[in-house]
């Protein structure tokens, strides 16, 4: 790729303009809907048309990811963040059927492509008032969600085939939303060390992320604005003064509530 060529790319990544902002948008929402095709597909058999969308994500998901390889200062870095890594793995995943249904198992592993979230999440903190309002609420409703997903994922692996009680993902998913409420109907159960252990880690993430997106749900509604004498970042709506320090504070708000 020429200098020039190169220095277009970087700005749509990067930059400031209008088109680079509608550039970003529209990988967002292309993040939004291979999520959306990736819950869809999950429930049902993967025929040749599925295998074909498959391979046009995994083609478009290569090309944005060399794409930001390329731009990036320092790459090293770049090809060992989680982010990455999973996009790494979702591309292998989505391209599968080209070498054959012998890697057909690798379509669990695209579960981990609910990590690209994070990034719409900080994408529509920064754009959109409302998200950075209820950020704390949509972040720990986004980390049950990714959770739920991941792990219904993880199961599904492990247990399909050997599990009699894991016929599909439905199966995956019922199990690990009971085993996260501790509901435990107990006609699904994992089988084997690995599976008990997959059921102790739903269990104990699970309730502790579905106690902290409760906790924030109830909990008096604060807005985040940093207090240039203390420190403190959390206060109230209509906060005048810093509860700690006292110092005045200067709310930006738009009269609402």
């Amino acid at each position: 790729m020429t200098g020039g060529a190169l220095g277009k790319v970087k700005e749509l990544y990067e930059g400031h303009s209008d088109r680079a902002h509608r550039f970003r948008y529209g990988l967002l929402a292309f993040d939004v809907v291979t999520i959306l095709f990736v819950i869809a597909t999950s429930f049902t058999s993967h025929g040749p048309i599925v295998e074909i969308v498959d391979m046009i994500f995994g083609v478009c998901i290569l090309a944005d990811f060399a794409a930001r390889l390329l731009i990036e200062r320092n790459r090293l870095r770049f090809l060992i963040r989680p982010v990455s890594l999973a996009d790494m793995v979702s591309i292998v995943s989505f391209l599968a059927p080209l070498a054959g249904e012998g890697l057909g198992f690798l379509r669990v592993v695209r579960t981990l492509r609910f990590l690209r979230t994070y990034h719409l999440m900080a994408r529509l903190r920064q754009d959109i008032p409302f998200f950075r309002r209820y950020q704390d609420e949509f972040v720990a409703a986004l980390n049950l969600l990714v959770f739920v997903f991941v792990m219904t994922g993880l199961v599904y692996a492990t247990q399909h085939g050997r599990n009699p009680d894991i016929g599909n993902y439905a199966d995956s998913l019922y199990f690990t939303v009971t085993a996260l409420t501790t509901t435990g109907f107990g006609d699904i159960t994992l089988q084997g060390s690995l599976g008990r252990l997959i059921s102790v880690v739903v269990m104990i993430f699970g309730v502790t992320l579905f106690l902290r997106l409760a906790q924030v749900l109830f909990r008096p509604t604060k807005v985040r604005e940093t207090c240039r004498s203390c420190g403190l970042s959390l206060h109230d709506r209509d906060a005048v003064h810093c509860k700690h320090c006292g110092a005045l504070i200067h709310i930006e708000t738009e009269g609402l509530g």
